[in-house]
């Protein structure tokens, strides 16, 4: 028998784990081979070709975030900033910072001529007083002995219809409307109106005006029909999660159903919800009525009534009420719009001069011959109540000084 040597004996081991290694390596080499192809290949024939569009019609239902997006895409136009920047202190955020959109008015008030004494604030205007005195009440106000709240100098009321309910979602008359109405204008107080509002769809939107709409019929409306659409805090509401886009929907849908019934729409809400919650560029198109209590409103943008306190006091009025200003005087008319002038002879056309020595035809000749002129009568335009309005507004603050309406 041969011998065999060390060295012999080292090369067959290095052959056997050579030949170990490449087995091991084409055995993996045939394992991704047999996942990444053939297994794909087998899979694909058995299943259905999916065509294109359907592939992206499943995906766009699968991430509704990116339809709102393009929506909001398609609108950029309409959100137009000045450059300029809104900075307000915020309960959990402290200062926030806001930018400013260019097409949503400022408001043009001065607010070195907003005056408040004894807790009443009124607006001067060239040293005379022009803002209007005015409440906001509903059933919380119980029992109102209104020839009082007018002798005390409220000019206008704007009383509460009803209410949705932020559970269940119902719709009610608030108990003291219809008396509150009546006595209120018997009084000479005058009234607009306002719904509290929980909406969550444009038709809650309208189904709220049509209730307001066919309640007030019967009266005599000539300040404002209110939305007011309010978050409620400390308790689950059913308006929790509505958007932004659905809020503005419903304020459109409200103040438009409103306005085609003749009277005039107005969006209620603070400050704080109006700047974080409302979409202020697409409601450019009604007043606006600002609640923030303080001694001058913050409140960047433009608006028509001030809602400055929650805590006055009206003779008249049991324990406290909302206090309001209102910087245009809703009650009075419209301007007319000129008569056009007419294009026919009117029956105010004379006839020119006849000549001296006419005979009995001299008549006929100087109709022939005179120079028709048309006499116009221009429509006077109807002026506002200004006196009226000083008058009221001078009387609150008067009443604010004596000792029966102390600040509460």
């Amino acid at each position: 028998m041969a011998e065999i040597t060390p060295n012999k004996k080292k090369r067959k081991t290095y052959k056997g784990l050579a030949i170990t290694e490449l087995i091991i390596i084409l055995g993996l080499v045939c394992g991704l081979s047999w996942d990444l192809f053939i297994r794909d290949r087998g899979n694909s024939k058995n299943e259905p070709a999916v065509p294109a569009s359907k592939q992206v019609s499943a995906s766009s239902s699968e991430d509704p975030g990116a339809r709102t997006k393009a929506v909001i895409e398609k609108e950029e136009t309409f959100y137009q900033l000045s450059g300029k920047k809104i900075l307000y202190n915020d309960g959990a955020l402290g200062q926030v910072y806001l930018p400013v959109f260019e097409n949503v008015p400022a408001c043009s008030l001065d607010m070195n001529d907003l005056v408040t004494r004894n807790g009443y604030s009124f607006y001067r205007e060239n040293g005379n007083i022009t803002s209007i005195a005015g409440i906001d009440v509903s059933e919380y106000q119980h029992d109102i002995n209104w020839e009082q709240v007018k002798a005390a100098g409220v000019d206008f009321a704007i009383i509460r219809v009803g209410y949705r309910t932020y559970g269940g979602g119902e719709l009610n008359f608030d108990t003291k409307f219809k008396e509150n109405i009546e006595q209120a204008d018997a009084a000479g107080v005058k009234v607009g109106v306002y719904f509290f509002s929980q909406a969550v769809t444009t038709e809650e939107a309208i189904e709220e005006a049509d209730f307001v709409l066919d309640a007030i019929k019967p009266y005599n409306i000539t300040y404002p029909v209110v939305f007011d659409w309010e978050l409620i805090y400390g308790e689950t509401a059913r308006t929790d999660s509505v958007t932004v886009d659905m809020l503005a929907d419903c304020c459109v849908s409200f103040c438009e159903r409103v306005k085609s019934a003749g009277y005039t729409p107005m969006i209620y809400q603070n400050k704080n919800t109006s700047l974080m919650k409302l979409d202020l560029p697409r409601l450019t198109a009604y007043d606006f009525w600002l609640a923030e209590y303080n001694t001058a409103p913050t409140y960047y943008y433009d608006f028509q009534m001030w809602q400055y306190s929650s805590t006055g006091y009206i003779p008249g009025i049991e324990g406290s009420v909302d206090m309001n200003i209102c910087f245009r005087d809703y009650s009075a008319p419209a301007p007319e719009e000129p008569s056009q002038p007419s294009s026919e002879p009117t029956s105010e056309t004379t006839a020119a001069a006849a000549s001296s020595t006419a005979t009995t035809t001299a008549a006929t000749t100087a109709t022939d011959s005179a120079t028709t002129t048309t006499v116009t009568t221009a429509s006077k335009s109807a002026s506002t109540s200004a006196t009226a309005t000083t008058t009221a507004a001078a009387t609150a603050a008067a009443a604010s000084t004596t000792a029966t309406n102390p600040k509460e």
